[in-house]
């Protein structure tokens, strides 16, 4: 197999393409011991602070890319792969911490559904879980983002009222595996309501015997992603993962 090396803000990076697909591989200075890493689920290099310091401590970082920020069934599976691919190829921990902004929640909510034997932990940012809401901005929100959907998943929004393949109708996979979940979201993101989205997730998450924690950012929209203050994050990842 071919790399293609490189630094990303200073660590080692790999570019290879993995099943047809363009696939990065952050390698941190120190690994840990247990090679524990993160998925980057979709907008890699978008708000990346948080990976970056897990880099410092250890952790690698990947992302394989998806043929649409939507999700089609296929994406879920290559990034099974990927899980598979890392641990068998470089000895990477079988399970990963999802990293999952916007779309990208929504992408790590169906890999954790689908796959649980490849997902430990979740970090969901303002997680796209209800598509009623975004893309179709049929609720408070102001999603203008339905065509691009139509578009690549064909899906109308007949259909999809009467769709149960949201995200949100995925946890109960999720919780009956257990998997840990940190949602960070802003009360005031326009374009993925947390009313619509992420409040769904903590309503039925704080009920259950399961590590979670929320934090809600005052006067936020959908951007930025992420904490200027990463302590209860990397708290969360430590611990949790």
């Amino acid at each position: 197999m071919e790399y293609t090396k490189s630094k990303w803000h200073g660590f080692e990076r790999l570019d290879f393409q993995h099943n047809g697909r363009d696939t990065i591989l952050i390698i941190p200075d120190v690994p840990k011991d247990d090679k524990k890493w993160l998925l980057k689920t979709e907008y890699f290099g978008a708000f990346p602070n948080f990976e970056l310091e897990m880099l410092r401590r250890g952790y690698y970082v990947a992302h394989i890319k998806n043929s649409t920020r939507w999700c089609r069934p296929e994406d879920t599976d290559a990034q099974a792969g990927l899980c598979e691919f890392l641990s068998e190829k470089f000895g990477l921990y079988k399970k990963c911490m999802t990293v999952g902004m916007s779309c990208g929640g929504m992408q790590a909510v169906y890999l954790a559904s689908k796959y649980p034997q490849y997902v430990a932990a979740m970090y969901l940012d303002a997680p796209v879980l209800n598509l009623l809401s975004c893309p179709c901005g049929l609720g408070i929100g102001r999603s203008d983002l339905y065509e691009e959907y139509f578009k690549v998943m064909g899906k109308t929004v007949s259909e999809l009222i009467g769709f149960r393949g949201h995200p949100i109708d995925k946890l109960d996979k999720i919780i009956a595996e257990k998997i840990p979940i940190i949602l960070i979201c802003g009360d005031s993101d326009s374009v993925v309501p947390y009313v619509e989205n992420g409040r769904l997730l903590a309503e039925r998450y704080r009920v259950c015997d399961i590590p979670f924690v929320e934090i809600l950012k005052e006067n936020c929209d959908h951007h930025p992603h992420g904490l200027d203050d990463l302590t209860l994050l990397v708290e969360f990842a430590e611990k949790y993962y």
